[in-house]
Formats: structure tokens, C-alpha cells, sequence
């Protein structure tokens, strides 16, 4: 009964197992955001800025963009703020995915669509019980 329940089930009465979940993937996540593609834009760069004005942004999106991606991606790690910051994500993530990828294949959009999903996850669940939000909201 116990391992069928493992295999199959949905419910999410292992709180502990959910949270651990929730754990590994906020942190990974972040720090994969923060250093993998915000700390290369800090402070952004002209091209980076030209970049977002010839998509029809006003140039402060590119602070904007990075301070998504590297401040968030730090607090999305640390889960502080995590709804917030997901949403921001979520905002960057769908401005790379439509506008600056526009046209690309899939290929070209994978990694913003992944940030992007695993922030609408964070913006629904939380950051969960092993985060600072947790420790502030009680």
C-alpha cells in the first residue's frame, strides 16, 4: 500500500517531502538565475541596453531585466519576497521569450520558458516551509 502510494499518489500529504521539493528547486533555480545569466548583466552593458531599445523598451528595462534576474534570482534562493520576485521573473522571463526571442525556434526559447514556468510555480505554491518567508510569516 505504502509503495503504491509513493508510485502513484497526488495528494500532498507528505509536507515534509514537499517542502524538501520546494527547497531544491528555489535555490537551484535562483542561483542558476542569479549567476547563470544576471551577474553577467550587472550593470548592463550598452549593447545590452541598445538591445532593449530596439525591441521598443525604454532603457531602464534593462536595469529592470537585471535586477530580475540577479536580485531575484538571490531571493528566489533565499525565498524572500518569492511571490514578488516570481512575478517579476515571470514579467522578464515572457519579455525574452516574446519579444527578444520572437521568431526563434524553440531551442532559442527553452531556458526563459523554464525560468518562466518555475516562477509561475512559485508565484501559486510560495517558497515554502524552509524559506525566510516562512520564518517572517510564520
Amino acid at each position: 500500500m505504502a509503495k503504491n502510494k509513493f508510485l502513484f499518489g497526488s495528494n500532498l500529504s507528505n509536507a515534509a517531502g514537499t517542502d524538501l521539493g520546494l527547497l531544491i528547486l528555489r535555490v537551484f533555480a535562483g542561483l542558476a538565475l542569479a549567476f547563470g545569466h544576471g551577474l553577467g548583466k550587472v550593470p548592463p552593458s550598452e549593447g545590452f541596453m541598445g538591445m532593449v531599445s530596439n525591441l521598443g523598451l525604454p532603457s531602464f528595462f534593462a536595469w529592470f531585466s537585471t535586477l530580475a534576474e540577479f536580485g531575484g534570482g538571490i531571493l528566489l534562493a533565499l525565498g524572500l519576497l518569492t511571490r514578488p520576485v516570481a512575478l517579476l521573473i515571470i514579467i522578464n522571463m515572457a519579455t525574452a521569450v516574446f519579444l527578444a526571442h520572437a521568431g526563434q525556434g524553440f531551442g532559442e526559447r527553452e531556458k526563459a520558458l523554464l525560468f518562466a514556468f518555475i516562477a509561475i510555480q512559485f508565484l501559486f505554491s510560495g517558497a515554502g516551509k524552509y524559506s525566510i518567508d516562512s520564518r517572517i510569516g510564520g
